[in-house]
């Protein structure tokens, strides 16, 4: 490798730019600042319990879709069905349907369902036709309940129902059960579900990054200020988000993915900003905290370089999650207000309540130190260890061949998303003894798993009026065809204003493949039935509609995505050869990660050791979802790397000399920064619902690719391979170009 002589800049005392000010004025009135910050975390975290009385069920409408135009047709005409038909069951192991005390049980609890709010209508056992209603053994029997609202205010009904149905006399008690199922109920259970996996997931993820966090910054004392600084934004986003849910609605998938994000990157910038203070007060050669302005610099530098670096880091994952918004799925918009909430406010946390922390703490930061040998070499002296400049230097000395087997290993780990299959699991699985899934499995072993979810037809004529003769007689022959397939268990009409409703009850789950292709089939035939409208809805309907928005809008949120992310790293690195290569290497590893998800969950490999079962696709939103938070994520330790080494540069003008130093000062904390990320998401694959084992499986192996693959290997090597074209930005107008020199 050729050398040559360098000529380093002086580096005259400057004062810190906006960000470094603002962190010295944040520590000189540090007492403000903590006691506003106590004062809002009570505030806020109070809310919590009552935000989770507020949130809904995942909201799949696809606004001017054909399932969403029979939900309005139906409500229009048809009101007296509700906006959904759910199922009551009733079961006794000791009485027939025809006991009186199983009839007096289904009277009594029937009344008091069509007595509940919201509740369109009941149709009992007794009531339609029992032939269909009650088991052949005559143990169990069903009725059909109509629902109104929108889907988010069906659960909540759903939830009234469950209530009113336990409290009434000859219920469980009395030897006889009843319980709701269908979407709603299924999902107000899921919700309940999802809330234990999410405290679950946290009560194993927080004290493995507690212990991460001790390891990485060297002292208990240190270890505990990320953990705050994180407890505390996520209590003001909650508090935040439940003043959002007066007029925005909000499910417990939102809460869980951005509890999820926001304690991964709020403990990541945090600890990034304590271990820059830390390596500024060692260099600074602060022993005493009655040296405040001392203290007080530091915090200043701090900000300024590791906390611009932060802000940065949290613009992308703000920009990445808010293109989720253009789908237009209220489902999607719903998580990417949710998760730039926490972000905002773990990012208002690390530029306020952090520096008054550090101010206050000052050197006592390092209280209750690791024996020297394991703390970082920062915390002991100006210099900081070689191990990594060493590592950055073996990996420029053969760029090719470390570059070749990085790129190799990330197209061999995305390669299985050539086959990637998409479906819907709605998690009835997870359902276990709850209420639903006790109905739920009455109602598959009785009555057939379709009476769950069935498909709706709505004919109507042109322009939504009434059904003229010829086309009436079109629209029964094609609704007598669909009783005849052989995929229908049985189509059920009905009539009013001139148009029809059919209810088509299939053999299969609302969630399964075989319900989605009978469901394209059947929209499929309905366009030819001539004179007529003919639109198809119910839960499989809405999932189509949602799988072909997202599929349609896929590659529009990845290319808003990497444009106003490339326009964005060029103005924060100073540079279009790094901007580019950001890029390309967060894509590399982004379609790794889900290469290997599609291998695990698609594929079923280590399904026995993961437990689960594989559905045999991912979930329709996943690959978007995934996108835009990695994309987000990823980028963090991109930013953090590049902009240390952009320091270097910018003191001495020495490609190989930069690269070293800013692994050599960035390589642990990132490591460790990645194995938080990793516990607090690899947590989530402990979840009972498989969406949430999905999400967290492909959070976690994206960040340990992106820490352990991208930015220790691939990173120096392509510094390398481009040399001072890394630094390469033009100028344009009046301004003299200033060329990069080698030296």
């Amino acid at each position: 490798m050729t050398t040559h002589a360098t000529v380093e800049r002086p580096q005259p005392a400057t004062r810190p730019g906006a960000v470094g000010r603002w962190g010295e004025f944040m520590a000189r009135h540090r007492r403000i600042v903590l006691g506003g910050w106590i004062l809002l975390v009570l505030l806020c975290g109070a809310g919590y319990p009552a935000l989770h009385d507020r949130l809904g069920a995942p909201d799949y409408t696809v606004p001017g879709s054909g399932s969403n135009r029979v939900e309005q047709l139906a409500a229009e005409h048809f009101s007296q069905l509700g906006a959904e038909q759910d199922v009551i069951v009733f079961h006794s192991d000791r009485y027939r349907a025809d006991a009186p005390e199983f009839r007096a049980a289904v009277d009594s609890a029937l009344a008091t369902t069509r007595a509940t709010e919201g509740v369109a209508g009941v149709v009992g056992p007794f009531d339609g036709v029992p032939s269909i209603q009650i088991s052949e053994d005559g143990h169990t029997a069903f009725g059909i309940v109509g629902l109104n609202g929108s889907m988010a205010e069906r659960v909540d009904v759903a939830i009234r129902v469950q209530s009113a149905l336990g409290s009434q006399p000859g219920i469980s008690g009395g030897g006889i059960e009843a319980s709701i199922t269908g979407y709603a109920p299924i999902q107000a259970d899921l919700m309940a579900i999802e809330t234990a996996d999410m405290q679950r997931a946290e009560g194993i993820g927080l004290p493995v990054a507690a212990a991460v966090l001790v390891l990485a910054l060297g002292a208990a004392v240190a270890a505990t200020i990320p953990i705050t600084v994180t407890v505390a934004g996520i209590a003001v986003g909650v508090g935040v988000l439940f003043g959002l849910t007066t007029f925005l609605t909000f499910d417990s998938l939102v809460l869980s993915v951005a509890t999820m994000i926001a304690t991964g990157t709020a403990i990541d910038y945090a600890m990034f900003i304590v271990s820059r203070f830390n390596e500024e007060s060692t260099r600074r050669g602060i022993r005493d905290r009655r040296a405040r302005a001392e203290i007080e610099a530091a915090i200043g530098v701090a900000l300024d370089t590791t906390g611009r670096t932060v802000l940065a880091s949290g613009i992308i994952v703000m920009i990445s999650l808010c293109s989720l918004a253009v789908v237009g799925l209220p489902m999607l918009t719903g998580i990417a207000i949710g998760v730039v909430t926490a972000v905002v406010a773990t990012l208002a946390a690390a530029f306020t309540l952090l520096p008054a922390l550090l101010a206050v703490l000052g050197p006592a930061i390092n209280r209750g130190a690791l024996p020297a040998r394991l703390r970082p070499a920062e915390t002991r002296s100006a210099t900081a260890s070689n191990n990594w400049a060493r590592w950055a230097r073996l990996v420029m000395g053969r760029p090719v061949l470390f570059g070749a087997l990085g790129v190799g290993t990330l197209l061999l780990a995305a390669f299985p998303i050539t086959g990637i299959q998409y479906g819907v699991d709605m998690g009835i699985g997870s359902l276990g003894e709850r209420p639903s899934g006790r109905a739920t499995t009455l109602v598959e072993d009785n009555f057939g798993p379709g009476l769950l979810g069935p498909i709706t037809l709505v004919a109507t004529g042109p322009d939504d009026g009434p059904l003229a003769a010829s086309a009436s007689t079109g629209v029964a022959a094609f609704v007598d065809g669909l009783a005849a397939d052989e995929r229908v268990i049985r189509v059920i009409p009905q009539q009013a204003d001139g148009r029809v409703l059919a209810t088509v009850v299939p053999r299969d789950t609302f969630d399964s493949t075989a319900v989605a292709e009978l469901t394209a089939d059947i929209r499929a035939e309905a366009d030819e039935v001539t004179g007529a409208q003919i639109h198809i809805g119910g839960t499989s309907a809405a999932f189509a509609d949602v799988s072909e928005r997202i599929t349609d809008r896929l590659f529009l949120v990845i290319g808003l995505v990497l444009t106003v992310s490339l326009a964005f790293l060029v103005f924060a690195f100073r540079s279009i050869v790094l901007a580019f290569k950001a890029i390309l290497l967060n894509l590399l590893a982004t379609g790794a990660a889900l290469g290997i998800t599609v291998a695990v969950f698609q594929h079923g490999i280590g399904e026995s050791l993961l437990g689960f079962e594989s559905t045999g696709f991912l979930q329709v939103y996943l690959p978007m979802l995934v996108f835009a938070v990695l994309f987000g994520l990823s980028m963090d330790y991109e930013v953090f790397l590049i902009r240390r080494m952009k320091e270097a540069w910018d003191r001495n003008p020495d490609n190989a000399a930069a690269v070293a130093e800013g692994l050599q000062r960035t390589a642990r904390p990132i490591t460790a920064a990645a194995a938080i990320m990793v516990a607090v998401f690899a947590s989530f694959v402990t979840a009972d619902v498989l969406e949430l084992q999905q999400i967290g499986f492909a959070l976690a192996v994206a960040i340990a690719i992106d820490a352990l693959i991208v930015r220790l290997v691939l990173v120096p090597a392509f510094m390398q391979l481009f040399g001072r074209w890394n630094w390469w930005l033009p100028r344009f107008g009046s301004a003299r170009e200033e060329s990069v020199r080698s030296h």
